[in-house]
């Protein structure tokens, strides 16, 4: 039996992207401001973007964000913070992060090696956990399908927080992302793309009304 679940639709650069999305259903919009990604925006750019976002799915992505930086990110007007951090996350950097936005608001993205456990420290500040593939040279945005067995092994074990599934998600495998895997919401990114940061909007479109049928 499906089940729904909610999508968020990352990387956007484009007012007319973001529109189509939030027409499509997507539930929450991310922007990046992670400069050495390909689909960084300034934070001035960012905040023209978010105009056009209503609130309660605004959603910024950082890498190892530091403590004002994301002070800015909360004054710009963005709802939720989804910081990707090296697998051994001090203990200093999530309080002050939850510290800032709260545990309710903060979306923690931890780089675990393929044979590492889960860093349960991480769930002491943060009620949202993202799970990307494995890459050591990146914090995601590889594009690449992950672990998705050990997606639900960590959301079976740690259900009182909400899961996210991002990594290679697209039109021709979201479906079974949605039915193999327990997560809360998907997020997608390169792969509704035409190029970085560029959304396809047919592949959008096809995306939801998969999830739809």
């Amino acid at each position: 039996m499906s089940r729904e679940v909610a999508v968020k639709v990352c990387g956007m650069t484009r007012e007319a992207d973001i529109e189509h999305a939030l027409k499509l259903g997507a539930a929450y919009i991310g922007i990046i401001v992670y400069r050495k990604s390909k689909r960084c925006v300034s934070l001035e750019r960012a905040e023209g973007l978010l105009e056009h976002i209503p609130e309660g799915k605004r959603v910024v992505v950082d890498v190892n964000a530091g403590t004002d930086d994301l002070e800015h990110y909360r004054d710009a007007g963005f709802d939720f913070f989804q910081i990707h951090a090296d697998y051994e996350i001090g203990l200093a950097s999530l309080a002050g992060w939850a510290g800032i936005v709260s545990p309710e608001k903060l979306w923690i993205a931890p780089r675990v090696p393929p044979l590492e456990p889960f860093p349960q420290v991480v769930l002491e500040f943060a009620d949202t956990v993202l799970t990307d593939t494995y890459s050591k040279d990146a914090h995601g945005g590889t594009g690449k399908t992950g672990d998705w067995e050990r997606f639900n092994t960590w959301q079976a074990l740690y259900n009182h927080k909400r899961w996210i599934l991002a990594g290679g998600l697209n039109p021709d495998n979201i479906i079974a992302a949605r039915d193999e895997t327990a997560a809360d919401v998907l997020d997608v990114n390169s792969g509704v793309e035409m190029e970085p940061g560029v959304k396809d909007l047919q592949l959008l479109e096809t995306l939801f009304e998969r999830l739809r049928s």
